[in-house]
């Protein structure tokens, strides 16, 4: 049973069950208040232990924030930039929890912390005060009445009868008292439910609405997550294709060094030992400088540089030279040195000594020495195979045969192109189909040669033809679009390049495309995407003609220039390409940063999460409702195009009971993030009909149908589903996008997705 209620009559008794019942009440009050004292003092660890952890994710966000990745080449592809961005998205993610956090903990000191202490202090402390005023009326009136019951009844009636009425005011005091005492501590018992309990229940709606938040953020960085995993996926495949080259190429330098020794026609450049001469009796000694003669001027630099005093680069010397010849070993008790006779010290021999017999030929033949050097140090690699591939009739008829047969045959085998064939059976089915006597089998109908092994005969030959199919003297011009420009920039480039080609080239390498095509149509099967077909055909298709680390760099954007001509083949190989790039007209106005295709999270309100405060009559009037689900479906684009995203066909579908995303076209909206509020709608259920569906769907489209916007700030499109415009366009039917920050609407019958903060709604 809990605690008794205490009566009011029973003030008069004051019965001792009265104050039995007054000391358990008390007791009970006391144990409120060492529990709201040591909740308090846990409150306050929390806090600190909160602020402790939220010091150290703040820490750990700068420090993502402040680094930066440096990369190898002269350029990025989109997927390196959006990784090297993305330690900054990192840390402004975990800011934006962080900031939540901050403002739950201040919640919670304003709904917990405050309200309790201060219930504690002006409650609980009344009725300690309330308790000793009424210890002390009952010690004074039972004192009282001891002295009234002590007095000699011999006293004269006056002195009893005011001894009688001082007791009696004194009684009455101390039962009033005694009333407000019995009164307060049932108050304050009843009070303690709620006083102690609502804090508690605001304290855990802080809690909730920071993990809510944290969900909501966790779902905008949904999209670019997906986004992310592309773009390292697709790095991965890139560098996985670098490094075989790269391995490839050391292996070949292991093998014949002096053939890649960096020559020059401009200049020579390597270590060479110089002789010091000193005054007598000190004689000489040799120091090694690195050395670049620069041929045209006869210019010889000197770098002194040692390896083992930590490599400190000394001073540059320079020297004019007038005749280098060799120094006999009668003459000097030293190989591989020569004699250098300086223009601008005459009399002046500087005598040198070179690292080995072939680098002293080296160095002889670059400074005009007499010894001639009777090698060539190129190399062919059109027939290092043992393959004599010409891109002639046979060639080209093979190519058809393969293309039939591998569409024909293995269109759907997982790996298409990317699982090699036995290399002796490979080069057998080469050299035979390139025979011009015994060509005429074909492949889509033999059952001697497997797929994969057409795969791999067919990347032999294009990789085994003496220039590759998209030539060595374009090979700079194909690589430059795609290391900058906008996507769509870089589709003119190449399509302008592309018939640039000789016919033959860009015959065989349209067939090809159009092939490469239908294999990414069929990529869920296959899983060849345009990505993956791009890295196995990127260094197939164009090379340079020297091979060095640094050439091998730009593998990548091999890949995007093969990317490029597999997605759009059909406009390239077709049409006819444009004189001249599109140009702005007009003058350029600075324009604001373009809203990503995923929702702000930098700028999502630090607000606790209230259904009940959103505007909801002003979403309705003026904007369209999308759910959470639809706002990262959009276009699918490869690096090519702008950075790699994944396809709606490939995000999960969520249930109808998540949250409502509601973008309200505003009128003027020129602000770096769309605006957006978020509203709490369950699912309907399914006694909805679908004709009411379909009349509120009607209604909502009527409303923005005839809508118009007006351009603010000139636009390139990044990808064929948006439009370019100059400032002052006028668009046409605009209604919101899938895409967060994005509009949809017509401009010169041309219908695509438009900034929203480009635009103004008209």
């Amino acid at each position: 049973m809990g605690l008794h209620p205490l009566e009011f009559s029973e003030c008069y008794l004051d019965s001792p069950g009265f104050r039995e019942k007054i000391k358990a009440q008390e007791a009970e009050l006391d144990k409120t208040n060492r529990f709201i004292k040591e909740l308090y003092k846990d409150g306050k660890n929390l806090i600190n232990a909160t602020k402790q952890l939220g010091m150290a994710q703040r820490k750990f966000a700068q420090c993502l924030g402040e680094f930066q990745f440096e990369y190898i080449g002269d350029a990025k592809t989109d997927d390196e930039k959006c990784i090297d961005e993305s330690l900054q998205e990192f840390s402004s993610f975990l800011k934006n929890l962080e900031d939540q956090r901050e403002l739950m903990m201040r919640n919670i000191t304003e709904t917990l912390m405050k309200p309790l202490e201060k219930f504690r202090k002006e409650q609980l402390g009344t009725v300690r005060a309330e308790r000793k005023k009424y210890e002390k009326e009952t010690e004074k009136y039972y004192s009282s009445l001891e002295k009234l019951l002590n007095l000699s009844a011999k006293k004269k009636e006056p002195q009893l009868q005011e001894a009688d009425s001082q007791v009696e005011i004194m009684r009455q005091h101390f039962q009033e008292e005694s009333l407000e005492y019995v009164c307060k501590l049932q108050e304050i018992q009843e009070r303690k439910k709620f006083e102690c309990v609502e804090p508690m229940l605001a304290f855990f709606q802080t809690v909730f609405t920071f993990y809510h938040q944290g969900y909501e953020l966790a779902k905008d960085f949904d999209h670019y997550k997906r986004e992310l995993q592309i773009n390292i996926q697709n790095t991965r495949s890139r560098f996985e294709g670098t490094r075989s080259e790269v391995y490839e190429l050391m292996k070949r330098i292991k093998d014949t060094p002096q053939e890649y020794r960096q020559t020059s026609p401009i200049s020579f450049e390597g270590y060479l030992y110089v002789q010091e001469k000193r005054p007598p009796p000190f004689g000489s000694s040799w120091v090694k400088r690195y050395c670049t003669f620069v041929k045209e001027q006869k210019i010889l630099h000197m770098v002194t540089f040692d390896h083992r005093s930590g490599g400190k680069i000394g001073e540059m010397e320079s020297v004019t030279l007038k005749s280098c010849v060799r120094k006999t070993t009668d003459m000097l008790d030293r190989r591989f040195c020569l004699e250098l006779d300086i223009t601008d010290r005459p009399g002046t021999v500087l005598t040198v000594q070179a690292l080995s017999e072939d680098d002293h030929k080296l160095w002889m033949h670059a400074m005009g020495g007499k010894e001639p050097i009777g090698c060539y140090l190129g190399r062919t690699l059109s027939k290092e195979r043992g393959i004599d591939a010409q891109l002639d009739d046979v060639g080209l008829s093979f190519v058809k045969n393969s293309i039939t047969a591998i569409e024909t045959r293995g269109i759907n085998d997982q790996g298409l192109y990317r699982v090699g064939g036995v290399s002796s059976k490979v080069q057998k089915l080469l050299s035979l189909m390139i025979d011009e006597k015994s060509n005429e089998v074909d492949l889509s109908a033999s059952e001697d040669w497997d797929v994969k092994t057409i795969t791999s005969a067919l990347k032999l030959y294009l990789r085994s033809l003496p220039e590759p199919l998209m030539t060595y003297g374009l090979y700079k011009e194909f690589i430059n679009p795609a290391k900058g420009g906008s996507p769509e920039s870089r589709i003119q480039a190449v399509h302008r390049l592309v018939h640039k080609l000789p016919e033959r080239n860009r015959q065989v390498l349209g067939l090809l495309m159009k092939h490469l095509a239908n294999v990414a149509a069929h990529s869920k099967q296959n899983l060849m995407t345009v990505a993956n077909l791009g890295v196995v055909f990127g260094p197939t298709l164009m090379r340079p003609q020297e091979e060095t680390v640094a050439a091998i760099m730009d593998l990548k954007f091999q890949n995007i220039v093969v990317e490029i001509l597999i997605e759009h083949h059909e406009k390239i190989f077709t049409d006819s390409p444009e004189l001249s790039p599109v140009s702005p007209a007009g003058p350029v106005l600075s324009a604001p940063t373009r809203q990503s295709k995923k929702m702000s999270r930098q700028n999502r309100p630090l607000a606790v999460y209230n259904p009940q405060a959103l505007d909801i009559q002003n979403v309705v009037g003026d904007g369209s409702t999308l759910t959470a689900d639809e706002t990262s479906m959009g276009s699918n684009e490869s690096v090519s195009s702008q950075s790699s995203s994944a396809s709606a066909s490939e995000l999960p579908i969520e249930k109808a009971d998540h949250l409502t995303l509601t973008t309200s076209l505003s009128s003027g909206s020129n602000s770096r993030s769309p605006r957006a509020s978020f509203s709490a709608s369950g699912a309907s259920g399914e006694s909805q009909t679908a004709t009411t569906a379909g009349t509120d769907k009607e209604k909502q489209e009527q409303s923005v149908t005839n809508r118009k916007a007006k351009a603010v700030y000139p636009c390139e499109a990044e990808h064929e589903t948006e439009l370019s415009f100059q400032v002052g366009a006028i668009f046409s039917h605009v209604i919101p996008s899938r895409e967060p920050g994005w509009l949809e609407g017509e401009l010169e019958g041309k219908r695509g997705l438009i900034p929203e903060n480009y635009v103004e709604m008209l």
